[in-house]
């Protein structure tokens, strides 16, 4: 159901006496979707999970696998990686855009029992750490940097420390899948009935505007449900145009969509239907990463006026959204001979070699002498470990003063740029939706891409935090659910 619209709320009058009750419905079998009903069912709560698919999974499953967990996993302890509470609710409350202290403490003080959780559905994260930056390890190695925590000025405001824990699946392939098909045998075992290619299409309230079941459709066949709480957990609106380009058209025709074909904001829609505040619409995720291999981090980012604009150290996302602020959203990587790489599928197509650099300016149609005064100022501080301009970290410093020089193409249109939405329904810690005065829609929750939790922007955003705040809360929102419920009591 593409679109704007929103769907029209059924009377509580309309439903058949005989109707089904559930004391928990779930809408939407991905990991928020998943936990919810897994958390429901065992508080006690009769639990019914509907699915527009033929098969669980949805866009967590096309993920690559990384929870952002932290405050003293197993795995960071194992690999010598102090992380206290304190320093990771700080690092998540300098990269949220209005920051939410409730949700930010509930997540950090509760990430070592939902790490305990997670493994408890039948796997473990590997014990070791991959050092280098890359957009996702390539092997099975369980713990890496995966946002901000080394870049200025977050460096300066909060003590880094890697919390990017990946499936110990190699490379993104099928990674949470398999914590999905884990999640899946888990609530089969719970005794949640699960219906596929069935979706919530209307949802049902009574006089007092309380939510009290959930019209469904699967093909030509409706039916309604009655249920004492309703868990919207049916992603985001990537797939939605219309949606898209009312709320985020920074994610318009020259970007790859990343979601399923049910990202279509219907989730969010529901909610606003019976009086939810949308929060945080106008966020998007967008990024082209151009590294691996790393060594592409030494080199330097342009834009179209051969000026620096961001440390090149920076999480690939972060480059991104300074990228679509520059002139044209062009920018190009500039590296030299002994940090050029053989590229091999990347997103980033390598534009040509030159043997000067003045060559190279006029190759990219920079102003005359703007990319030899950058390219100056930029190696004769990398020489002495510095970059007063941008603080990127020394690390990631190194002259590029070894000719020929090449150039990558960031370019919006001609990098392979990719995102998806951020903004949701506004919800409580415990996922209850809530009206623009703070009020609740009673007997309404609301978990993953549909809710708007932890409320990073594009710029601060880090690689896990969709499955892992997706995972917790919607932990956290069929707990409460069915504790709302009679039956569980």
């Amino acid at each position: 159901m593409p679109g704007t619209d929103l769907p029209d709320v059924r009377s509580a009058t309309d439903v058949p006496a005989d109707a089904p009750a559930y004391d928990v419905v779930v809408v939407g079998f991905g990991i928020a979707g998943g936990c919810a009903a897994l958390e429901s069912a065992r508080a006690g709560a009769r639990v019914l999970l509907l699915e527009r698919a033929a098969v669980h999974g949805g866009t967590s499953a096309l993920s690559g696998g990384h929870f952002y967990l932290g405050g003293g996993t197993a795995v960071q302890v194992a690999t010598g990686h102090d992380d206290p509470v304190e320093e990771m609710v700080r690092y998540l409350t300098i990269t949220s855009k209005e920051p939410e202290p409730d949700k930010i403490r509930a997540y950090c003080e509760g990430s070592v029992e939902h790490f305990g959780w997670l493994e408890s559905l039948g796997f473990e994260f590997e014990r070791s750490y991959y050092p280098e930056k890359a957009v996702i390890q390539p092997g099975t190695e369980g713990l890496m940097f995966t946002g901000n925590e080394k870049v200025w000025p977050y460096l300066d405001q909060a003590r880094p420390a890697p919390r990017g824990h990946k499936v110990p699946v190699p490379g993104d392939t099928d990674g949470t899948k398999m914590v999905m098909d884990l999640l899946r045998d888990q609530v089969e075992q719970a005794g949640v009935e699960v219906r596929y290619e069935t979706g919530a299409s209307h949802l049902v309230a009574d006089e007092s505007g309380r939510v009290v079941g959930v019209e469904w459709r699967s093909f030509d066949t409706s039916g309604v449900v009655r249920a004492s709480s309703v868990v919207l957990a049916a992603g985001g609106f990537v797939m939605n145009p219309d949606m898209v380009s009312a709320y985020t058209p920074a994610l318009g025709s020259k970007l790859f969509t990343l979601g399923s074909t049910y990202d279509d904001g219907l989730g969010i829609r529901l909610g606003a239907s019976v009086g939810g505040e949308l929060k945080h619409m106008d966020e998007p995720f967008i990024t082209a990463p151009f590294y691996p291999p790393s060594v592409l981090v030494k080199g330097l980012v342009v834009n179209k006026l051969g000026q620096r604009f961001v440390a090149e150290d920076s999480y690939h996302a972060r480059t991104s959204y300074h990228v679509m602020r520059q002139p044209d959203a062009a920018a190009y990587l500039i590296v030299d001979s002994a940090h050029l790489e053989e590229q091999r599928m990347s997103l980033c197509p390598l534009i040509d070699g030159w043997e000067t650099v003045e060559e190279m300016e006029a190759g990219l149609s920079l102003p005359a002498g703007s990319l030899v005064a950058t390219l100056a100022r930029y190696n004769d501080h990398a020489a002495r470990g510095e970059d007063p301009d941008f603080h990127k970290h020394p690390d990631w410093l190194a002259p590029q003063d070894q000719g020929p020089w090449g150039a990558y193409d960031l370019t919006l249109g001609n990098a392979l740029y990719a995102g998806f939405t951020l903004g949701g329904l506004r919800v409580t810690v415990d996922g209850q939706v809530q009206r623009e005065d703070g009020s609740v829609v009673a007997g309404l929750y609301a978990a993953g891409a549909c809710a708007s939790n932890l409320a990073q922007d594009g710029a601060g955003y880090c690689s896990g935090t969709q499955l892992g705040e997706g995972s917790f809360f919607g932990r956290r929102a069929g707990r409460h659910a069915a504790a709302v419920s009679p039956g569980t009591r």
